[in-house]
Protein backbone atom coordinates (compact mmCIF):
# COMPACT_ATOMS: atom_id res chain seq x y z
CA UNK A 1 0.00 0.00 0.00
CA UNK A 2 2.72 2.57 0.85
CA UNK A 3 4.41 1.75 -2.46
CA UNK A 4 1.16 2.40 -4.30
CA UNK A 5 0.68 5.69 -2.50
CA UNK A 6 4.22 6.72 -3.35
CA UNK A 7 3.68 5.74 -6.98
CA UNK A 8 0.50 7.81 -7.06
CA UNK A 9 2.32 11.01 -6.15
CA UNK A 10 2.22 13.76 -8.75
CA UNK A 11 5.60 14.65 -10.30
CA UNK A 12 5.92 17.86 -8.28
CA UNK A 13 5.48 16.03 -4.98
CA UNK A 14 7.87 13.31 -6.11
CA UNK A 15 10.57 15.88 -6.88
CA UNK A 16 9.98 17.60 -3.53
CA UNK A 17 10.29 14.28 -1.72
CA UNK A 18 13.47 13.40 -3.61
CA UNK A 19 14.99 16.80 -2.73
CA UNK A 20 14.10 16.32 0.93
CA UNK A 21 15.52 12.78 1.04
CA UNK A 22 18.76 13.81 -0.67
CA UNK A 23 19.24 16.72 1.75
CA UNK A 24 18.55 14.40 4.68
CA UNK A 25 21.13 11.95 3.31
CA UNK A 26 23.63 14.81 3.40
CA UNK A 27 22.73 15.47 7.05
CA UNK A 28 20.39 18.47 6.94
CA UNK A 29 16.73 19.07 7.55
CA UNK A 30 14.82 21.39 5.25
CA UNK A 31 14.79 24.94 6.63
CA UNK A 32 14.07 26.88 3.44
CA UNK A 33 11.09 26.90 1.11
CA UNK A 34 11.95 25.29 -2.25
CA UNK A 35 10.55 28.15 -4.31
CA UNK A 36 13.23 28.40 -7.02
CA UNK A 37 12.41 26.71 -10.33
CA UNK A 38 15.30 25.53 -12.61
CA UNK A 39 14.96 28.74 -14.66
CA UNK A 40 15.18 30.86 -11.51
CA UNK A 41 18.23 28.92 -10.29
CA UNK A 42 19.84 29.72 -13.64
CA UNK A 43 18.66 33.29 -13.15
CA UNK A 44 20.69 33.62 -9.93
CA UNK A 45 23.96 32.64 -11.64
CA UNK A 46 23.25 34.58 -14.83
CA UNK A 47 22.07 37.75 -13.09
CA UNK A 48 25.19 37.80 -10.89
CA UNK A 49 27.36 37.45 -13.99
CA UNK A 50 25.47 40.44 -15.36
CA UNK A 51 27.44 40.67 -18.60
CA UNK A 52 27.03 44.21 -19.97
CA UNK A 53 27.08 46.00 -16.59
CA UNK A 54 29.91 43.72 -15.44
CA UNK A 55 31.92 44.38 -18.59
CA UNK A 56 31.32 48.10 -17.99
CA UNK A 57 32.69 47.75 -14.44
CA UNK A 58 35.94 46.04 -15.50
CA UNK A 59 36.58 47.42 -18.99
CA UNK A 60 39.22 49.61 -17.38
CA UNK A 61 41.31 46.46 -16.71
CA UNK A 62 41.27 45.29 -20.34
CA UNK A 63 41.87 48.59 -22.18
CA UNK A 64 45.38 49.39 -20.86
CA UNK A 65 46.51 45.75 -21.12
CA UNK A 66 46.03 45.17 -24.82
CA UNK A 67 43.12 47.33 -25.94
CA UNK A 68 40.87 45.75 -28.56
CA UNK A 69 42.78 42.45 -28.72
CA UNK A 70 42.60 42.00 -24.95
CA UNK A 71 38.87 42.71 -25.00
CA UNK A 72 38.07 40.27 -27.80
CA UNK A 73 40.65 37.49 -27.58
CA UNK A 74 41.35 37.77 -23.87
CA UNK A 75 37.65 37.19 -23.26
CA UNK A 76 37.56 34.22 -25.66
CA UNK A 77 40.57 32.47 -24.09
CA UNK A 78 39.49 33.04 -20.49
CA UNK A 79 35.88 31.95 -21.14
CA UNK A 80 37.00 28.47 -22.22
CA UNK A 81 38.97 27.90 -19.02
CA UNK A 82 36.17 29.32 -16.87
CA UNK A 83 33.83 26.76 -18.43
CA UNK A 84 36.21 23.98 -17.33
CA UNK A 85 36.05 25.30 -13.77
CA UNK A 86 32.27 25.47 -13.94
CA UNK A 87 31.94 21.89 -15.20
CA UNK A 88 34.12 20.57 -12.36
CA UNK A 89 32.02 22.46 -9.83
CA UNK A 90 28.77 21.34 -11.47
CA UNK A 91 29.69 17.70 -10.88
CA UNK A 92 30.13 18.33 -7.16
CA UNK A 93 26.93 20.37 -7.01
CA UNK A 94 25.00 17.52 -8.59
CA UNK A 95 26.39 14.98 -6.12
CA UNK A 96 25.73 17.09 -3.01
CA UNK A 97 23.41 20.08 -3.54
CA UNK A 98 23.54 21.88 -0.20
CA UNK A 99 23.88 25.55 0.77
CA UNK A 100 27.25 24.84 2.39
CA UNK A 101 28.48 23.76 -1.01
CA UNK A 102 32.20 24.24 -1.29
CA UNK A 103 33.25 23.64 2.30
CA UNK A 104 30.74 20.79 2.72
CA UNK A 105 32.29 19.06 -0.32
CA UNK A 106 35.78 19.73 1.02
CA UNK A 107 35.02 18.11 4.36
CA UNK A 108 33.20 15.16 2.81
CA UNK A 109 35.90 14.40 0.23
CA UNK A 110 39.15 15.20 2.07
CA UNK A 111 41.24 12.75 4.07
CA UNK A 112 40.28 12.59 7.79
CA UNK A 113 43.56 14.17 8.89
CA UNK A 114 43.01 17.35 6.85
CA UNK A 115 39.25 17.66 6.35
CA UNK A 116 38.50 19.99 9.29
CA UNK A 117 41.30 22.43 8.50
CA UNK A 118 40.62 22.46 4.75
CA UNK A 119 36.88 22.94 5.29
CA UNK A 120 37.68 25.86 7.62
CA UNK A 121 39.96 27.49 5.00
CA UNK A 122 37.47 26.95 2.18
CA UNK A 123 34.60 28.31 4.29
CA UNK A 124 36.45 31.52 5.08
CA UNK A 125 37.76 31.93 1.52
CA UNK A 126 34.22 31.48 0.22
CA UNK A 127 32.87 33.96 2.78
CA UNK A 128 35.37 36.74 2.06
CA UNK A 129 35.16 36.04 -1.69
CA UNK A 130 31.37 36.35 -1.66
CA UNK A 131 31.49 39.54 0.41
CA UNK A 132 34.12 40.98 -1.95
CA UNK A 133 31.88 40.09 -4.89
CA UNK A 134 29.03 42.06 -3.32
CA UNK A 135 31.39 44.98 -2.65
CA UNK A 136 32.87 45.03 -6.16
CA UNK A 137 29.49 44.73 -7.90
CA UNK A 138 27.97 47.51 -5.83
CA UNK A 139 31.05 49.73 -6.13
CA UNK A 140 30.74 49.32 -9.89
CA UNK A 141 27.08 50.30 -9.57
CA UNK A 142 28.00 53.43 -7.59
CA UNK A 143 30.53 54.42 -10.25
CA UNK A 144 27.84 53.96 -12.90
CA UNK A 145 25.39 56.15 -10.98
CA UNK A 146 28.00 58.89 -10.72
CA UNK A 147 28.82 58.49 -14.42
CA UNK A 148 25.16 59.19 -15.18
CA UNK A 149 25.34 62.30 -13.02
CA UNK A 150 28.44 63.43 -14.91
CA UNK A 151 26.80 62.86 -18.31
CA UNK A 152 23.66 64.72 -17.18
CA UNK A 153 25.73 67.70 -16.02
CA UNK A 154 27.55 68.00 -19.32
CA UNK A 155 30.61 66.34 -17.77
CA UNK A 156 31.04 69.20 -15.28
CA UNK A 157 30.39 66.98 -12.25
CA UNK A 158 33.15 64.65 -11.00
CA UNK A 159 32.42 62.51 -7.97
CA UNK A 160 34.76 62.48 -4.98
CA UNK A 161 35.65 59.27 -3.13
CA UNK A 162 33.38 60.31 -0.26
CA UNK A 163 30.44 60.82 -2.63
CA UNK A 164 31.13 57.49 -4.30
CA UNK A 165 31.29 55.73 -0.95
CA UNK A 166 28.04 57.34 0.21
CA UNK A 167 26.28 56.20 -2.95
CA UNK A 168 27.83 52.73 -2.56
CA UNK A 169 26.67 52.40 1.06
CA UNK A 170 23.13 53.45 0.09
CA UNK A 171 23.03 50.81 -2.65
CA UNK A 172 24.20 48.05 -0.29
CA UNK A 173 21.73 49.00 2.44
CA UNK A 174 18.74 49.03 0.09
CA UNK A 175 19.77 45.60 -1.19
CA UNK A 176 19.84 44.30 2.37
CA UNK A 177 16.15 45.25 2.63
CA UNK A 178 15.31 43.61 -0.71
CA UNK A 179 17.11 40.39 0.22
CA UNK A 180 15.30 40.16 3.55
CA UNK A 181 12.04 39.55 1.69
CA UNK A 182 10.31 36.17 1.46
CA UNK A 183 11.89 33.45 -0.69
CA UNK A 184 9.07 33.37 -3.24
CA UNK A 185 9.43 37.09 -3.92
CA UNK A 186 13.18 36.72 -4.42
CA UNK A 187 12.68 33.71 -6.69
CA UNK A 188 10.21 35.51 -8.98
CA UNK A 189 12.60 38.46 -9.30
CA UNK A 190 15.23 36.23 -10.93
CA UNK A 191 13.14 35.76 -14.08
CA UNK A 192 12.82 39.54 -14.40
CA UNK A 193 16.60 39.85 -13.99
CA UNK A 194 17.31 37.33 -16.76
CA UNK A 195 14.92 38.98 -19.24
CA UNK A 196 16.31 42.49 -18.62
CA UNK A 197 19.88 41.20 -18.82
CA UNK A 198 19.46 39.44 -22.16
CA UNK A 199 17.45 42.32 -23.67
CA UNK A 200 20.14 44.81 -22.66
CA UNK A 201 22.91 42.67 -24.16
CA UNK A 202 21.11 42.15 -27.46
CA UNK A 203 20.15 45.83 -27.67
CA UNK A 204 23.77 46.95 -27.35
CA UNK A 205 25.11 44.29 -29.73
CA UNK A 206 22.66 45.49 -32.41
CA UNK A 207 22.12 49.19 -31.58
CA UNK A 208 25.69 50.27 -30.83
CA UNK A 209 27.10 49.58 -34.32
CA UNK A 210 24.01 51.17 -35.90
CA UNK A 211 24.28 54.38 -33.86
CA UNK A 212 28.07 54.89 -33.87
CA UNK A 213 29.28 57.79 -36.08
CA UNK A 214 31.79 56.86 -38.76
CA UNK A 215 34.69 58.66 -36.99
CA UNK A 216 34.40 56.21 -34.08
CA UNK A 217 34.00 53.05 -36.15
CA UNK A 218 37.05 50.81 -36.38
CA UNK A 219 38.18 48.46 -39.08
CA UNK A 220 38.23 44.68 -38.56
CA UNK A 221 42.01 44.84 -38.58
CA UNK A 222 42.00 47.23 -35.63
CA UNK A 223 39.09 45.68 -33.69
CA UNK A 224 40.41 42.13 -33.97
CA UNK A 225 44.15 42.68 -34.22
CA UNK A 226 45.29 45.92 -32.55
CA UNK A 227 47.29 45.45 -29.34
CA UNK A 228 47.77 48.61 -27.26
CA UNK A 229 49.69 48.09 -24.03
CA UNK A 230 50.11 51.14 -21.80
CA UNK A 231 50.32 49.29 -18.48
CA UNK A 232 54.11 49.18 -18.29
CA UNK A 233 54.19 45.37 -18.14
CA UNK A 234 55.57 43.26 -21.02
CA UNK A 235 52.94 42.52 -23.67
CA UNK A 236 52.48 38.85 -22.74
CA UNK A 237 51.97 39.53 -19.05
CA UNK A 238 49.74 42.52 -19.80
CA UNK A 239 47.51 40.30 -21.94
CA UNK A 240 47.20 37.83 -19.04
CA UNK A 241 46.38 40.67 -16.63
CA UNK A 242 43.50 41.63 -18.95
CA UNK A 243 41.88 38.32 -17.99
CA UNK A 244 40.68 40.00 -14.79
CA UNK A 245 37.83 41.45 -16.85
CA UNK A 246 36.30 38.12 -17.98
CA UNK A 247 37.28 36.28 -14.78
CA UNK A 248 35.57 38.84 -12.56
CA UNK A 249 32.55 39.03 -14.89
CA UNK A 250 32.01 35.26 -15.18
CA UNK A 251 32.57 34.47 -11.52
CA UNK A 252 30.52 33.75 -8.39
CA UNK A 253 28.67 31.04 -10.30
CA UNK A 254 28.76 29.07 -7.04
CA UNK A 255 25.82 31.31 -6.17
CA UNK A 256 23.48 28.66 -7.58
CA UNK A 257 25.01 26.14 -5.17
CA UNK A 258 24.22 28.32 -2.16
CA UNK A 259 20.50 28.32 -2.96
CA UNK A 260 20.44 24.54 -3.49
CA UNK A 261 18.22 24.10 -0.45
CA UNK A 262 15.71 26.54 -1.96
CA UNK A 263 15.74 24.93 -5.42
CA UNK A 264 13.39 22.34 -6.85
CA UNK A 265 15.14 19.26 -8.33
CA UNK A 266 18.41 20.71 -7.07
CA UNK A 267 20.68 17.80 -8.13
CA UNK A 268 19.87 18.56 -11.77
CA UNK A 269 18.87 22.24 -11.75
CA UNK A 270 21.96 23.57 -9.95
CA UNK A 271 24.71 21.99 -12.11
CA UNK A 272 23.00 22.88 -15.36
CA UNK A 273 22.44 26.43 -14.10
CA UNK A 274 26.19 26.76 -13.55
CA UNK A 275 27.21 25.35 -16.94
CA UNK A 276 24.53 27.16 -18.96
CA UNK A 277 25.18 30.51 -17.25
CA UNK A 278 28.92 30.31 -18.02
CA UNK A 279 28.42 29.16 -21.62
CA UNK A 280 25.79 31.78 -22.49
CA UNK A 281 27.79 34.51 -20.73
CA UNK A 282 30.91 33.49 -22.65
CA UNK A 283 29.18 33.75 -26.02
CA UNK A 284 27.14 36.90 -25.37
CA UNK A 285 30.05 38.57 -23.59
CA UNK A 286 32.36 37.93 -26.53
CA UNK A 287 29.78 39.46 -28.90
CA UNK A 288 29.51 42.55 -26.65
CA UNK A 289 33.29 42.97 -26.60
CA UNK A 290 33.48 42.64 -30.39
CA UNK A 291 30.78 45.29 -30.74
CA UNK A 292 32.65 47.62 -28.39
CA UNK A 293 35.96 47.04 -30.17
CA UNK A 294 34.42 48.03 -33.51
CA UNK A 295 32.67 51.13 -32.08
CA UNK A 296 35.05 52.72 -29.55
CA UNK A 297 37.38 54.62 -31.85
CA UNK A 298 41.17 54.51 -31.58
CA UNK A 299 41.79 57.16 -28.91
CA UNK A 300 41.98 54.85 -25.91
CA UNK A 301 43.49 57.54 -23.68
CA UNK A 302 40.38 59.73 -23.97
CA UNK A 303 38.21 56.73 -23.03
CA UNK A 304 40.31 55.65 -20.03
CA UNK A 305 40.80 59.17 -18.68
CA UNK A 306 37.37 60.56 -19.48
CA UNK A 307 35.98 63.04 -16.91
CA UNK A 308 32.92 60.76 -16.73
CA UNK A 309 35.11 58.22 -14.94
CA UNK A 310 33.56 55.24 -16.76
CA UNK A 311 35.07 53.96 -20.05
CA UNK A 312 31.93 52.27 -21.39
CA UNK A 313 29.80 55.31 -20.56
CA UNK A 314 32.20 57.40 -22.67
CA UNK A 315 31.92 54.93 -25.56
CA UNK A 316 28.12 55.11 -25.34
CA UNK A 317 28.22 58.91 -25.19
CA UNK A 318 30.29 58.99 -28.38
CA UNK A 319 27.78 56.72 -30.12
CA UNK A 320 24.32 57.50 -28.68
CA UNK A 321 24.70 61.12 -27.60
CA UNK A 322 23.71 62.43 -24.18
CA UNK A 323 19.98 61.55 -24.14
CA UNK A 324 20.42 58.16 -25.76
CA UNK A 325 23.27 57.27 -23.39
CA UNK A 326 21.27 58.26 -20.32
CA UNK A 327 18.35 56.09 -21.48
CA UNK A 328 20.56 53.02 -22.05
CA UNK A 329 22.69 53.76 -18.98
CA UNK A 330 19.63 53.81 -16.71
CA UNK A 331 18.98 50.17 -17.65
CA UNK A 332 22.67 49.33 -17.17
CA UNK A 333 22.54 50.74 -13.63
CA UNK A 334 19.30 48.87 -12.90
CA UNK A 335 20.74 45.54 -14.06
CA UNK A 336 23.94 46.15 -12.08
CA UNK A 337 21.81 46.80 -9.00
CA UNK A 338 19.99 43.53 -9.63
CA UNK A 339 23.34 41.77 -9.87
CA UNK A 340 24.27 43.10 -6.47
CA UNK A 341 21.02 42.01 -4.86
CA UNK A 342 21.39 38.49 -6.32
CA UNK A 343 24.93 38.34 -4.95
CA UNK A 344 23.76 39.45 -1.50
CA UNK A 345 21.15 36.69 -1.66
CA UNK A 346 23.75 34.01 -2.48
CA UNK A 347 26.38 35.32 -0.04
CA UNK A 348 23.87 35.41 2.81
CA UNK A 349 22.97 31.75 2.19
CA UNK A 350 26.62 30.75 2.23
CA UNK A 351 27.17 32.63 5.51
CA UNK A 352 24.02 31.06 6.95
CA UNK A 353 25.31 27.58 6.11
CA UNK A 354 28.77 28.31 7.56
CA UNK A 355 27.29 29.75 10.77
CA UNK A 356 24.98 26.72 10.98
CA UNK A 357 28.17 24.74 11.62
CA UNK A 358 29.40 27.29 14.19
CA UNK A 359 32.46 28.43 12.25
CA UNK A 360 31.76 32.18 11.91
CA UNK A 361 32.09 34.59 14.83
CA UNK A 362 28.69 35.14 16.50
CA UNK A 363 27.29 32.06 14.75
CA UNK A 364 24.61 31.81 17.43
CA UNK A 365 23.20 35.14 16.24
CA UNK A 366 23.79 34.60 12.51
CA UNK A 367 22.21 31.14 12.39
CA UNK A 368 18.63 32.29 12.73
CA UNK A 369 15.73 32.07 10.33
CA UNK A 370 13.24 34.94 10.39
CA UNK A 371 9.88 33.47 11.39
CA UNK A 372 7.91 35.84 9.16
CA UNK A 373 9.87 35.92 5.87
CA UNK A 374 11.47 32.45 6.30
CA UNK A 375 14.80 33.95 5.21
CA UNK A 376 18.12 34.33 7.10
CA UNK A 377 17.78 38.07 7.69
CA UNK A 378 20.71 38.24 10.14
CA UNK A 379 23.21 36.88 7.61
CA UNK A 380 21.84 39.25 4.96
CA UNK A 381 22.76 42.21 7.17
CA UNK A 382 26.08 40.60 8.16
CA UNK A 383 27.07 40.35 4.48
CA UNK A 384 25.97 43.91 3.73
CA UNK A 385 27.74 45.56 6.67
CA UNK A 386 30.90 43.55 5.90
CA UNK A 387 30.72 44.73 2.28
CA UNK A 388 30.40 48.35 3.37
CA UNK A 389 33.47 47.91 5.60
CA UNK A 390 35.43 46.46 2.66
CA UNK A 391 34.46 49.46 0.55
CA UNK A 392 36.46 51.68 2.93
CA UNK A 393 39.51 50.58 0.90
CA UNK A 394 38.52 53.36 -1.51
CA UNK A 395 40.05 55.86 0.92
CA UNK A 396 43.43 54.05 0.95
CA UNK A 397 44.31 55.33 -2.52
CA UNK A 398 43.16 55.52 -6.13
CA UNK A 399 44.09 51.93 -6.95
CA UNK A 400 43.22 50.37 -3.60
CA UNK A 401 39.59 49.67 -4.51
CA UNK A 402 40.87 47.56 -7.43
CA UNK A 403 41.86 44.94 -4.84
CA UNK A 404 38.18 44.33 -4.06
CA UNK A 405 37.67 43.14 -7.64
CA UNK A 406 40.75 40.89 -7.47
CA UNK A 407 39.73 39.45 -4.07
CA UNK A 408 36.37 38.50 -5.57
CA UNK A 409 38.25 36.22 -7.99
CA UNK A 410 41.27 35.01 -5.98
CA UNK A 411 39.39 34.14 -2.77
CA UNK A 412 36.71 32.27 -4.68
CA UNK A 413 39.31 30.40 -6.74
CA UNK A 414 40.90 29.18 -3.49
CA UNK A 415 37.48 27.97 -2.39
CA UNK A 416 36.76 26.40 -5.80
CA UNK A 417 40.09 24.60 -6.24
CA UNK A 418 40.34 22.77 -2.89
CA UNK A 419 37.16 20.64 -3.13
CA UNK A 420 37.88 19.82 -6.77
CA UNK A 421 41.34 18.54 -5.75
CA UNK A 422 39.95 16.77 -2.68
CA UNK A 423 37.64 14.71 -4.86
CA UNK A 424 40.62 13.05 -6.54
CA UNK A 425 43.30 13.29 -3.83
CA UNK A 426 41.29 12.67 -0.64
CA UNK A 427 40.24 9.39 0.92
CA UNK A 428 36.61 9.12 -0.17
CA UNK A 429 34.09 7.12 -2.10
CA UNK A 430 32.71 9.84 -4.33
CA UNK A 431 29.34 9.02 -5.84
CA UNK A 432 28.41 11.19 -8.87
CA UNK A 433 25.03 12.81 -9.25
CA UNK A 434 22.86 13.12 -12.38
CA UNK A 435 25.38 15.55 -13.93
CA UNK A 436 28.67 13.76 -14.59
CA UNK A 437 31.56 14.16 -17.05
CA UNK A 438 32.49 10.49 -16.77
CA UNK A 439 36.04 9.75 -17.95
CA UNK A 440 36.60 13.44 -18.66
CA UNK A 441 36.18 14.41 -14.99
CA UNK A 442 39.87 14.09 -14.09
CA UNK A 443 41.41 15.94 -17.08
CA UNK A 444 38.85 18.74 -16.76
CA UNK A 445 39.60 18.99 -13.03
CA UNK A 446 43.37 19.15 -13.64
CA UNK A 447 42.95 21.95 -16.19
CA UNK A 448 40.61 23.81 -13.83
CA UNK A 449 42.93 23.66 -10.81
CA UNK A 450 46.08 24.59 -12.75
CA UNK A 451 44.23 27.54 -14.33
CA UNK A 452 42.93 28.80 -10.98
CA UNK A 453 46.33 28.45 -9.29
CA UNK A 454 48.05 30.35 -12.11
CA UNK A 455 45.51 33.18 -12.26
CA UNK A 456 45.36 33.42 -8.46
CA UNK A 457 49.07 34.27 -8.44
CA UNK A 458 48.82 36.67 -11.40
CA UNK A 459 46.10 38.73 -9.73
CA UNK A 460 48.33 39.45 -6.75
CA UNK A 461 50.49 41.69 -8.97
CA UNK A 462 49.83 45.45 -9.19
CA UNK A 463 48.31 46.91 -12.36
CA UNK A 464 51.63 48.59 -13.17
CA UNK A 465 55.23 47.72 -12.29
CA UNK A 466 55.75 51.35 -11.24
CA UNK A 467 53.67 51.46 -8.07
CA UNK A 468 53.55 53.05 -4.63
CA UNK A 469 51.59 52.60 -1.42
CA UNK A 470 48.44 54.19 -2.82
CA UNK A 471 48.45 52.09 -6.00
CA UNK A 472 49.68 48.76 -4.67
CA UNK A 473 47.56 45.63 -4.96
CA UNK A 474 45.90 45.18 -1.57
CA UNK A 475 44.53 41.73 -2.45
CA UNK A 476 47.27 39.92 -0.54
CA UNK A 477 46.80 42.24 2.44
CA UNK A 478 43.04 41.79 2.77
CA UNK A 479 42.72 38.15 1.71
CA UNK A 480 45.94 37.10 3.42
CA UNK A 481 44.93 38.98 6.56
CA UNK A 482 41.51 37.32 6.73
CA UNK A 483 42.94 33.84 6.17
CA UNK A 484 45.73 34.37 8.71
CA UNK A 485 43.27 35.62 11.33
CA UNK A 486 40.98 32.67 10.60
CA UNK A 487 43.92 30.28 11.14
CA UNK A 488 44.88 32.06 14.35
CA UNK A 489 41.34 31.53 15.58
CA UNK A 490 41.41 27.91 14.42
CA UNK A 491 44.61 27.12 16.37
CA UNK A 492 43.89 29.44 19.31
CA UNK A 493 44.65 27.64 22.60
CA UNK A 494 41.64 26.12 24.32
CA UNK A 495 38.99 28.14 22.42
CA UNK A 496 40.18 27.69 18.82
CA UNK A 497 38.29 25.80 16.14
CA UNK A 498 40.80 22.94 16.28
CA UNK A 499 39.24 21.98 19.63
CA UNK A 500 35.60 21.95 18.52
CA UNK A 501 35.14 22.40 14.77
CA UNK A 502 34.26 19.08 13.18
CA UNK A 503 33.04 20.35 9.84
CA UNK A 504 29.40 20.38 8.74
CA UNK A 505 27.11 19.69 11.71
CA UNK A 506 24.21 17.39 10.79
CA UNK A 507 20.76 18.65 11.73
CA UNK A 508 19.35 15.18 11.07
CA UNK A 509 20.99 11.76 11.20
CA UNK A 510 22.79 11.38 7.91
CA UNK A 511 24.47 8.92 5.64
CA UNK A 512 27.84 10.04 4.31
CA UNK A 513 28.96 9.62 0.69
CA UNK A 514 31.17 6.79 1.85
CA UNK A 515 28.21 4.99 3.37
CA UNK A 516 26.16 5.36 0.21
CA UNK A 517 28.96 3.64 -1.64
CA UNK A 518 29.95 0.85 0.73
CA UNK A 519 26.84 0.42 2.89
CA UNK A 520 28.60 1.09 6.18
CA UNK A 521 27.28 3.54 8.78
CA UNK A 522 28.42 7.14 8.86
CA UNK A 523 30.72 8.37 11.60
CA UNK A 524 27.81 10.11 13.33
CA UNK A 525 25.69 6.98 13.24
CA UNK A 526 28.55 4.74 14.41
CA UNK A 527 29.22 7.04 17.36
CA UNK A 528 25.53 7.00 18.27
CA UNK A 529 25.38 3.20 18.09
CA UNK A 530 28.56 2.95 20.15
CA UNK A 531 27.02 5.11 22.88
CA UNK A 532 23.83 3.02 22.79
CA UNK A 533 25.86 -0.19 23.15
CA UNK A 534 27.73 1.26 26.12
CA UNK A 535 24.42 2.12 27.82
CA UNK A 536 23.09 -1.38 27.16
CA UNK A 537 26.22 -3.01 28.64
CA UNK A 538 26.00 -0.87 31.78
CA UNK A 539 22.31 -1.71 32.15
CA UNK A 540 23.03 -5.46 31.94
CA UNK A 541 25.87 -5.19 34.48
CA UNK A 542 23.64 -3.27 36.88
CA UNK A 543 20.90 -5.87 36.53
CA UNK A 544 23.34 -8.69 37.25
CA UNK A 545 24.65 -6.94 40.40
CA UNK A 546 21.12 -6.47 41.70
Amino acid sequence: MPAQEKGAQNPKDAVALADKELLAALGYKEEFQRAFTPLEVFGIAFSIIGLLPSIASVLLYALPNGGASAMVWGWAVASVFILFVGMSMAELASAAPTSGGLYFWTHSLSSPRWRNLLAWIVGYSNTIGSIASVASIDWGCAVQVMAAASIGSGQEFTATNAQLFGCYAAIVLTQSIVCSLATRVLARLQTVYVILNVMLCLAVIVALPAATPSEFKNSARYALGNFSNVSGWPDGFAFILSFLAPLWTICSFDSSVHISEEASNAATAVPWAIVNAIAIAGILGWAINVSLAFCMGTDLDSIMNSPIGQPMAQIFLNSFGEKGTLAVWAIVVLVQYMMGSSMVLAASRQSFAFSRDGALPFSGILYRMNSYTKTPVNTVWFVCFSSIALGLLAFAGEGAIDAVFAIGVVALYVAYAIPIMARFLGENEYKPGPFSLGIFSLPVAVISVVWMAFMGIVFLFPTSPQTDVADMNYTIVVLGGVLILSLVWYYFPKYGGVHWFKGPVPTVEKNSWDEESDGQGSEVEREKKSRENEVDVRAVEAAERS
